[in-house]
């Protein structure tokens, strides 16, 4: 795609866009309507930003929810087909099905950014990143995106951003079956089945999933790279009496991805237990232990190799409401571990934090100040903190500014892996300010975010005092312009994103590589009777493979297309086309010049029981 081409139909979307939102904005005259609630859909409820249920307006954050209709509407194949193009998202691939991806959350890297699954944290403690391309879009009833720092929420990593997945939860009721049987394109097959129910308190939901495809080349006239993914779920839960309650969450995948010159086997796992209990009217208190699993099991031209990494975590969280404010305040124990056909000089370490957040309301003026001290075996302490102050211009627009710090800790590939490790290395450690503003109205809403993010010690492998290994030695700056925008006007229900990043490199001033500087995402759903119809654009401009910007990668537009049939009580039918116009889509490039193929036009049909 050519650059300045994109950038004036980027433009030319948000001038046309703007007169639009702000007609929709208008109060309505009848005070009636004027006082309708909006649709959860456009200000929904997020818990990931804060800590605490809040508002999508109240949040004082840049955030996105994924909802369940969402999900069933767009059948993403996986997670990266979800989260591409959203705002302030990018995704690079090696191909399609399976094959590795990195999330690019505001420019900043795939390891600094933090994945959670119901508040578990999963990622490869020797990449620091987390395996996104192995998790099935269908495990999960909805997703949380908060772009900006959160280190003094979560700690390590939460520099970019956090992204947390939910797991579906079982209502009181009769059992709710549901049964999805579909296929397509490059001998691909879908089946998953799921039970949901509850009675006396107790509430469960059990699922389980298959995806098998032949996949297709990941590069030019090379073979067919399939995947196979099996992945189940367990989530129990019961509510006493007295308000208190106790969990369990069980999530396993496990499969098999082909890449170019050998094949992966892979684990993916969380479990985790909670009780919380009300200690008194205004103070609750939740503890949770829980693990997760990232494991691999790799064989290519080098030999066969097993990287298995663990992390053990007890969180212990505590609310505490004084009127309209309330104090967040807790302490979390980790331990990550290594198990490896590479010799690591260690294979364990960890970490001891504390944390406290005041959400604090003086409407029309509302305040959030959080500060987290973290005290790491292998790399030393760090303090984090934010402070985001938010002012109700009237009761439809809400600014928002915000200053936030973040470190990215190194991984055990960083300070270990032997020959190339550096146990001397600092954490990488940035600052973030935000400048936003929200509207919100009965059937539309729209945010406006302008932001800089300087990060300092950058870990890079280079050639340094006479050796080649890890350092901390690059400086970044990141710039960048959000604009979202959602509506539910009769039938119709219309997102769209427009994103303008500058991740730029500040010894080099070259781009951060693989990371397109214009985005823009366009979904559009309408209801027909039993039928409904929708699509998806994405475009975004060319990348640079490489850190001297010498590689360059096209830009593209890619459009999706789905429709749903409701053919009769409790079924259904839907038919996906991705790349419904067979654009040639690359985001990422081999050490010898080859692009990594993306999958072409590729239909898939399904049928689905249940609600």
């Amino acid at each position: 795609m050519n650059t300045t081409f994109a950038s004036r139909g980027l433009a030319t979307f948000a001038l046309a866009a703007l007169p639009l939102a702000i007609q929709a904005a208008e109060p309505p005259q009848d005070s009636s309507a004027a006082t309708t609630a909006e649709p959860q859909s456009l200000n929904p409820m997020v818990v990931t930003a804060a800590l605490a249920p809040r508002t999508a307006d109240e949040t004082l954050a840049s955030v996105t929810v994924l909802d369940e209709a969402t999900l069933r509407r767009q059948g993403p194949v996986s997670l990266s087909d979800l989260l591409r193009g959203q705002p302030g998202v990018d995704v690079s691939s090696s191909g399609s099905f399976g094959k590795n991806s990195s999330v690019f959350i505001r420019g900043t890297n795939s390891d600094q950014n933090v994945l959670l699954i119901d508040g578990i944290r999963l990622r490869s403690a020797t990449t620091g990143g987390a395996a996104w391309q192995f998790l099935d879009p269908r495990m999960f009833q909805r997703a949380e995106i908060v772009r900006g720092p959160r280190g003094s929420l979560y700690g390590a990593d939460a520099v970019g951003g956090v992204v947390q997945l939910f797991t579906p939860e079982g209502e009181e009721g009769a059992p709710q079956p549901r049964v999805s049987v579909g296929g397509g394109s490059f001998n691909t097959q879908r089946y998953s089945a799921s039970m949901a129910g509850g009675s006396g308190g107790t509430r469960y939901y059990v699922a389980g999933s298959r995806f098998d495809t032949d996949g297709q080349p990941v590069r030019e006239g090379g073979d067919d790279k399939g995947y196979d993914n099996t992945s189940g779920l367990v989530r129990l839960s019961h509510s006493f009496d007295n308000d208190a309650e106790i969990g369990v969450l069980a999530l396993r995948a496990r499969g098999n991805t082909e890449f170019d010159g050998g094949e992966t086997d892979f684990i993916q796992q969380v479990a985790g237990v909670y009780g919380e209990i009300p200690v008194s009217e205004t103070w609750r208190s939740r503890l949770t232990l829980s693990e997760s699993r990232d494991e691999s099991d790799t064989l290519d031209a080098f030999g066969f190799s097993v990287f298995d990494t663990q992390t053990r975590t007890a969180r212990w969280e505590n609310t505490l409401g004084f009127g309209v404010h309330e104090l967040v305040a807790g302490a979390e124990y980790s331990e990550d571990r290594v198990s490896s056909t590479a010799e690591y000089d260690e294979t364990s370490r960890d970490n001891v934090a504390v944390f406290a957040q005041g959400l604090l309301d003086f409407s029309p003026v509302a305040a959030q100040a959080s500060l987290r001290y973290d005290d790491n075996q292998a790399f030393g302490e760090e303090v984090t903190g934010s402070l985001a102050l938010g002012y109700d211009l009237d009761r439809h627009h809400t600014l928002r500014a915000s200053v936030g710090t973040a470190f990215k800790a190194p991984s055990f590939n960083d300070l270990y892996f032997p020959g190339f490790g550096n146990p001397d290395l600092n954490a990488e450690t940035s600052e973030t300010f935000e400048l936003g503003i929200r509207g919100q109205y009965r059937t539309l809403f729209w945010d406006l975010a302008a932001y800089q993010t300087d990060i300092d010690d950058l870990i890079a492998f280079t050639l340094q005092d006479g050796r080649f290994s890890a350092f901390n030695v690059d400086e970044a700056r990141i710039r960048g312009v959000e604009l979202s925008a959602g509506a539910e006007i009769d039938d119709w229900t219309l997102q769209a994103a427009l994103t303008y990043t500058d991740p730029e490199d500040r010894e080099s001033g070259n781009r951060l590589a693989r990371r397109a500087s214009q985005s823009l995402r366009l979904d559009v759903d309408r209801e027909l009777g039993d039928w409904s119809l929708g699509g998806s654009w994405i475009a975004q401009n060319h990348r640079y493979n490489d850190a001297d910007n010498q590689q360059r990668l096209a830009g593209y537009g890619q459009v999706n297309l789905r429709a749903g049939w409701q053919f009769a009580p409790m079924w259904s039918a839907r038919l996906t086309v991705e790349n419904a116009l067979d654009k040639e889509v690359t985001t990422a490039r081999f050490f010898d010049g080859d692009d990594y193929l993306n999958a072409g036009r590729a239909a898939f049909v399904s049928v689905h029981f249940g609600q």
